[in-house]
């Protein structure tokens, strides 16, 4: 699909930002394009916001647990398990066509991703239980694979954003005492690793997300002053220089929550409270200036849910909570909650990432469906 309409006007191809049909004699808006490709009727054109475009060919083996991020024009969804800790790489182009490009050089699930750059970046992981790794693997836009300097302590359940030209890898589980990690990891459009300065408490299972030039890494598990796990509500924020802030925490203390950007909002959406059955649908958005609001929350209640950041929108997709998941929310720049088409199928452990654009949500426990959503900025 095109990612833009133009027309020739004056011998010129304009970008067609309306677009109107005869209807009763009278010229009207037309707020939904749809054309047929293999049978099905697809949108081409939104008029704006985010429109549901369909299931698209499923990733080539059934996972969860896995990541996602993008590479130039491809979003690449890579590792995961199925039965065992899977290297598999999938890779959707702007027409949505899969590839299958080289794998991870290490099996793992539990990893991060992140863009940086032309590369899409897939760092720690499990590579079996009760193992970590500190392996990160580089796909270029071309989907050539590299392996820069590993991260400085290997860890699974970290996150992974980026803060102005580097991509950072903060906190994850580690099999040491305490069991978590505050170490950050951070790599330049040229793959070359910095460590700055630590979060300020260590955990694992957090979420991260970008907002002008921060990268922001919220919640998590952390030991609690009986040393024992708790859900965190602890925000660390860095610049583009690499410099930490801690701003205002969460309004809700959780873990296996996920984050995404929304016009000039950081959000963090959903999670684990104080229990295993304890779930969240709280958001807290957080502006550039690291100012906190509390929009409104998820439609459900959920953990292990998957986001993605496209245009001006953040969409937060499946999970579970009392039972596994199928809605998507999604947010728009501001912060205006808008219920979008469910998934295909309801589905928790699953990732997300853009191209073009599409998000594409991919994966999940026992599931290899890929739903497409076109997303369109008014």
């Amino acid at each position: 699909m095109a990612k833009k309409m133009y027309a020739g006007i004056d011998s010129k191809a304009r970008k067609i930002k309306k677009l109107y049909g005869g209807i009763g004699g009278t010229a009207r808006k037309i707020r939904k394009g749809y054309a047929g490709i293999g049978g099905v009727a697809r949108p081409f054109w939104t008029g704006g916001g985010v429109e549901y475009y369909g299931t698209i060919e499923p990733l080539s083996q059934n996972r969860s647990d896995l990541a996602a991020a993008t590479a130039g024009d491809y979003a690449l969804f890579g590792g995961g398990w199925k039965s065992s800790f899977q290297s598999t790489v999938d890779a959707y182009d702007a027409n949505l066509t899969r590839q299958t490009p080289t794998p991870l050089s290490q099996a793992r699930g539990y990893l991060a991703a992140v863009t940086i750059g032309q590369y899409a970046l897939f760092g720690g992981g499990n590579p079996y239980f009760g193992s970590c790794s500190a392996i990160v693997d580089a796909y270029s836009a071309n989907l050539t694979r590299q392996t820069p300097t590993p991260l400085s302590q290997n860890r699974s359940n970290l996150a992974a954003a980026t803060a102005g030209d580097y991509a950072l890898f903060g906190g994850g589980y580690i099999l040491s005492s305490p069991g978590q990690s505050a170490i950050v990891d951070a790599y330049n459009t040229n793959l070359t690793k910095q460590t700055p300065i630590s979060l300020s408490v260590a955990r694992s299972y957090l979420a991260a997300a970008t907002v002008r030039g921060y990268a922001l890494f919220g919640g998590g598990i952390y030991k609690n002053e009986k040393l024992n796990e708790a859900p965190a509500d602890f925000v660390d924020a860095y610049d583009k220089n690499l410099t930490r802030q801690t701003p205002t925490p969460l309004s809700q203390a959780r873990s296996y929550l996920a984050a995404a950007t929304a016009g000039d909002y950081a959000l963090f959406g959903g999670g684990r409270t104080t229990s295993l059955t304890s779930y969240s649908a709280i958001v807290d958005a957080y502006d550039e200036n690291l100012t906190r609001r509390t929009p409104a929350p998820l439609s459900r209640v959920r953990k292990d849910l998957a986001t993605a950041t496209a245009g001006n929108y953040a969409l937060f997709g499946g999970g579970t909570g009392f039972e596994i998941i199928a809605a998507v929310d999604v947010y728009d720049a501001d912060l205006t909650r808008i219920n979008a088409h469910a998934l295909s199928v309801g589905r928790e452990r699953l990732a997300a990432t853009t191209v073009g654009n599409y998000a594409l949500f991919g994966g999940g426990y026992l599931n290899s469906t890929v739903d497409a959503y076109i997303v369109q900025n008014s």
